[in-house]
């Protein structure tokens, strides 16, 4: 593979996306359009929270694990949001160097920073029409009507770092599975030649 070859790090891809807009299933759609590419890794992360069938697939850790985890450097890269810890295998890190493309479950907060980390980082937004994203917040009933507005308007802010597309997720989820797995494969191109 001319990636590994020429010592450039393969592409890292986060996909990103407010709460309610679909995410996790237009990723687990696509880790299974693409299951017959294994170069393309598609990353669990380590989450604190217990691993639950409305979520992503990740591994659960506890917060003791976690910090411990992070000592010792078996991240490649965390953070914490909303109350819990976030982390990448380390495992990446020679994923990349091999230059094999890879793909994770992104947060808007830690782009920046991910960027610095990560040079090839390139970003895919996942995005759906605000009144949608409500309906969506509202039928898992977790949160209050001013918590959903100010997810909403969360979700309208701009992302530290410009995504190389934005997929709509409004309407058929089959159309933007094909649209996430047709971005995939185009930033994971120059790692396959």
């Amino acid at each position: 593979m001319q990636g590994a070859a020429s010592g450039r790090q393969g592409p890292l891809i986060a996909v990103v996306g407010p709460s309610g807009v679909g995410k996790d299933t237009l990723l687990a759609r696509a880790r299974a359009a693409l299951s017959d590419r294994p170069e393309v890794l598609f990353v669990r992360r380590s989450i604190t929270r217990p691993a639950s069938g409305d979520a992503e697939e990740h591994v659960p850790i506890t917060a003791e694990a976690f910090d411990e985890a992070e000592r010792s450097g078996r991240f490649a890269y965390c953070w914490r949001a909303h109350g819990l810890g976030y982390g990448l295998p380390a495992s990446l890190t020679g994923h990349l160097a091999a230059g094999r493309p890879a793909v994770i479950n992104g947060s808007r907060k830690v782009l920046a920073g991910m960027k610095e980390r990560f040079p090839t980082l390139s970003v895919i937004q996942i995005a759906a029409a605000p009144e949608v994203l409500a309906a969506r917040l509202a039928a898992r009933g977790r949160e209050s009507a001013d918590e959903i507005a100010a997810r909403i308007a969360r979700a309208e802010e701009p992302l530290p770092i410009a995504p190389i597309c934005v997929i709509d997720n409004s309407g058929e989820l089959d159309q933007a599975a094909e649209a996430l797995v047709a971005a995939i494969l185009e930033l994971a191109a120059p790692a396959s030649r």
